[in-house]
């Protein structure tokens, strides 16, 4: 059992947390008994029982002034590096003179920005850096695109997991990774322009053209596309006439087909603008007004049918609920009338999103969002790759977007080449493997058509994603699953000599994948210098559980 004691303001953060760590913890109680202590705050409190304490504050503490600890301080963003991986902390943080660990340093300076010290028995450890606050920035804020590749919460909870594996503490958590699997997948597509016949001359049609003809060309000769995608595109560039004459297909409108026979049965979800000609408000102003949609969602109807009825969902690709939960109210009842599904969830048209985005898509009815992303590059905004739940509401949850095809490809963004943008996305699925979670991936409706013709590359990725283990997911079924995750409650674990009783309750849900429960140290390390063992046992649970995990299990 782990006690915290935080700032008052920081209760809601720290609940969040550790739904994200899903470990046994409570609010420190004078009269309680912790393996653990985590403090972030300077409030007393009684380390009696604890065998390790972790503080963690950006700022100098009482014994640093005693011993001249403190190297430097800052208010602003610096690196730290853990185990040589890199951790950008936004907040208040130090450095420290002696005493210090190579296990997390400065980047630029090599100073430690931990130290660890023995006090009457037991293990104490100053981490440089307020937790919790930086767990709200994340979360709220979110991350600058300059740290984008960094799942930096993710790393926060390791951190954390190793200390206190590695100071003999017995330790259980339910991890984010569904039974059976090593990973989520969630695939999904923004419906943005799902016929060209319908723009006409404007302005999305000019950008076709001009990346059809001569972006196009430039690619090619900078080795970005083949001699193949290159006369693919200019031969739909002079099918376009026809198509606008009714003489050819629509090579956008097929898109449902398309990615149907690609995807092969693996379930995705695609979000569908609700109404034509609507370009919404930009920071409740008018938008431009080429933000307004050539289509409705009532316009794809058959599209609609044809991939649920595949297994896939259809969500709402929101214009104002962002903003005003009346317009958001009206946009999700049309999605809700034209598919039949009460709990719709929404990713925003552009991906607009302020702070009080969370509390306007509740009260317009959203069962979750999946916006939190960026245009300009991938990565994790909002430092992780978990399911959360945003601090300013009460029931619906964040699924974070971490990949988007145009800003891999666009040359205003990353621009990359396919072989460039299949090494970076294998990082990501590295990550995936390594931390859980859910991999959301966001590629649109005309990306597999002319001019685009990301195929191939998104092919390649669903195929590396079946490799490595992924359960693939509608973004409705991960939001579901990560509920039933955060429905688990632990009751006290029973601390054994020679082993570790464990007891959870959990919300069953047959459709969806297991839990599991991983322990790590069941067994305290014996004798002085003894070292922990860093292997854990991983039970498969569904519903209520009580087990007795004797120490011989976690060799």
């Amino acid at each position: 059992m782990i006690g915290v004691i935080a700032n008052p303001d920081d209760r809601a953060v720290v609940s969040e947390f550790f739904q994200l760590f899903k470990t046994p913890w409570e609010f420190y109680q004078n009269d309680g008994r912790y393996e653990v202590l985590l403090c972030a705050t300077d409030s007393r409190f009684d380390e009696s029982t604890a065998k390790l304490v972790l503080i963690y504050a950006g700022h100098e503490l009482p014994f640093d002034a005693q011993e001249t600890m403190i190297a430097t301080r800052s208010s602003s963003t610096r690196t730290l590096l853990y185990k040589g991986v890199r951790v950008p902390v936004y907040g208040e943080n130090v450095t420290f003179r002696k005493k210090g660990t190579d296990v997390l340093v400065e980047e630029q300076s090599q100073q430690p920005a931990m130290y660890q010290y023995q006090s009457q028995g037991r293990m104490v450890a100053h981490i440089g850096y307020d937790l919790f606050s930086e767990v709200r920035t994340v979360l709220t804020t979110g991350q600058p695109a300059a740290h984008a590749a960094i799942p930096t919460l993710d790393l926060h909870i390791s951190l954390l997991r190793d200390l206190i594996v590695a100071s003999g503490a017995s330790l259980v958590e339910i991890p984010p990774i569904p039974e059976g699997y090593k990973f989520i997948a969630c695939l999904t597509h923004d419906v943005d322009h799902p016929s060209i016949r319908r723009h006409g001359l404007d302005h999305t049609t000019l950008g076709f053209l001009y990346r059809a003809t001569l972006g196009s060309l430039f690619d090619l000769l900078r080795g970005r596309i083949s001699i193949q995608s290159l006369l693919a595109n200019w031969a739909a560039v002079v099918e376009l006439p026809f198509v606008y004459m009714g003489i050819a297909n629509d090579f956008w409108s097929d898109f449902d087909d398309r990615y149907l026979q690609l995807e092969k049965g693996l379930p995705s979800t695609f979000f569908v603008i609700p109404f034509k000609g609507r370009p919404g408000k930009n920071s409740h102003k008018q938008a431009p007004r080429f933000r307004a949609a050539c289509y409705g969602a009532q316009d794809i109807t058959d599209a609609i049918r044809k991939v649920m009825a595949a297994g896939c969902e259809v969500g709402l690709h929101g214009i104002d609920a962002w903003a005003d939960p009346s317009r958001g109210r009206e946009e999700v009842e049309e999605i809700r009338r034209l598919t039949g599904v009460q709990e719709i969830g929404v990713r925003m048209h552009w991906l607009y999103y302020d702070q009080q985005s969370p509390e306007a898509l509740e009260r317009a009815g959203a069962d979750y969002d999946s916006t939190i992303g960026y245009n300009e590059t991938v990565g994790y905004r909002a430092g992780t790759t978990q399911v959360y739940r945003p601090l300013t509401a009460t029931r619906l949850l964040e699924l974070p977007l971490h990949v988007m095809d145009t800003a891999l490809f666009y040359q205003s963004y990353l621009g990359l080449s396919p072989k460039q943008a299949t090494t970076l996305l294998s990082r990501f699925v590295d990550n995936s493997t390594q931390f859980g979670g859910c991999l959301t991936i966001n590629w649109h409706d005309r990306s597999l058509a002319p001019e685009r013709l990301w195929g191939v590359i998104y092919r390649d990725l669903l195929q590396q994603l079946k490799d490595r283990g992924a359960w693939f997911a509608t973004a409705g079924e991960v939001n579901s699953w990560f509920r039933k995750r955060r429905s688990a409650e632990f009751e006290k674990n029973c601390i054994e000599p020679d082993g570790v009783r464990a007891k959870v309750k959990v919300e069953r849900n047959g459709h969806l994948p297991g839990l599991q429960l991983r322990i790590h140290n069941a067994c305290k390390p014996s004798g002085a210098g003894a070292q922990p063992s860093n292997k854990h046992v991983d039970l498969a649970i569904d519903e209520n559980v009580d087990k007795r995990i004797p120490c011989s299990a976690s060799r």
